[in-house]
């Protein structure tokens, strides 16, 4: 059966909520308080880094002329491609080389899935990024925050990547990811189905770090050049930073 905004009958009643990619935060943005968006390789690994180290992150979804426009606009730096980086243009979708790179103030990281969730939140709802670096941190936040009860839900979405025609392709650091974030919520009470699932699937999982490698994700990454990308991606807990976004920038949550 082919879900529509009529038939789907959702997670409602639940305090803590899961799904898939940009569609799944749009179906779930409008009966929740928060989203949790979680894109582990790079994303919000990539966000996370660069709000440690003092910058604002400014999510837009192409890496394309409006981008620059865009960036220009809001007086931010433009995140180029990983194989653009230079001396003049050190930043990049790679979470080692912002890392290893003096940051802007203020910078615009496109990313066709974590940025698209990330601006699926209808006005009024809390988007905090969320990934294997920060997942007990954002846990702990949620909770202290008063997210992650049947009053005040909070989403999480797995970002996923796409196949070649678009469609969403399910990652395993992402479920994992995603997983971590709702054991840190301490509530299992609390969770649907569909969250308890990827919480079974991250306190199942021995070795998340050898699963994150030996993802697709993973291997693709590794593939592409940017091994150290994963070496990032899969250090676990080592950050208690909370990117929220607010006035369109993620920064690091009080």
């Amino acid at each position: 059966m082919v879900a529509t905004s009529e038939t789907w009958a959702g997670q409602g009643g639940h305090g803590v909520r899961f799904e898939w990619g940009p569609a799944g935060a749009r179906q779930l943005g409008s009966s929740v308080a928060c989203l949790v968006v979680v894109d582990v390789l790079s994303f919000t690994t990539s966000v996370d880094v660069a709000v440690a180290a003092g910058a604002q992150v400014l999510p837009y979804p192409w890496r394309d002329d409006s981008a620059a426009a865009y960036a220009k606009e809001q007086g931010a730096a433009l995140a180029v491609g990983r194989r653009a980086v230079s001396a003049a243009h050190p930043w990049s979708l790679s979470p080692a080389s912002l890392r290893g790179a003096e940051l802007p103030p203020r910078l615009v990281l496109p990313s066709p899935n974590g940025s698209t969730i990330a601006a699926a939140a209808p006005d009024g709802v809390a988007v905090v990024a969320a990934c294997l670096r920060n997942a007990s941190a954002v846990g702990s936040w949620l909770t202290g925050a008063g997210y992650g009860t049947s009053a005040r839900p909070v989403g999480v979405i797995a970002s996923g990547e796409q196949w070649p025609d678009g469609a969403l392709r399910p990652a395993i650091e992402d479920l994992l990811g995603a997983g971590a974030v709702i054991a840190a919520l301490g509530a299992p009470g609390e969770l649907s189905p569909e969250a308890a699932g990827a919480r079974a699937v991250f306190d199942g999982t021995q070795d998340v770090e050898a699963a994150v490698r030996a993802g697709a994700s993973g291997r693709e990454l590794v593939a592409y050049g940017f091994p150290q990308d994963v070496d990032v991606a899969v250090e676990r807990d080592v950050s208690r930073t909370v990117p929220l976004l607010s006035a369109g920038a993620f920064t690091a949550a009080s």
